[in-house]
């Protein structure tokens, strides 16, 4: 019988309530599957937290704010660790994500037909 993780439901539930303005802003374009894939926020990813995760991609989308200027060691190691486990990993600043959410859907749509691309490539 294959052996089932349990996931913190609570922690990313959380963590779902208490979004950031960009993490709600961002969410009403990935919600729905709407660039083309599905996400769902605040996965467990391992030891993490994803803000949003694909998991058919293995894509994550990691929105910062101030509290990740004080301490990017805490991104690089989470990053190197989603990649080692074959995550790709886009960052976003808060800021970014409210000043410009269209070039950062842009940006996430792009990554998804990269990604895409990988897993089926055109003849």
């Amino acid at each position: 019988m294959p052996q089932q993780t349990l996931r913190n439901t609570k922690r990313a539930r959380q963590l779902r309530n208490a979004a950031t303005p960009a993490e709600r802003q961002l969410w009403k374009y990935l919600a729905r599957s709407q660039t083309g894939a599905k996400f769902s926020r605040q996965m467990p990813v391992g030891p993490y937290f994803a803000d949003f995760l694909c998991r058919e991609l293995k894509l994550v989308i990691e929105l910062d704010g101030h509290s990740h200027d004080f301490a990017p060691e805490r991104d690089l190691k989470r990053d190197l660790w989603m990649k080692g486990k074959g995550y790709a990993v886009m960052r976003f600043t808060n800021a970014g994500v409210m000043a410009n959410t269209e070039g950062v859907i842009a940006a996430i749509e792009t990554r998804i037909d990269e990604l895409r691309e990988q897993v089926s490539p055109h003849p």
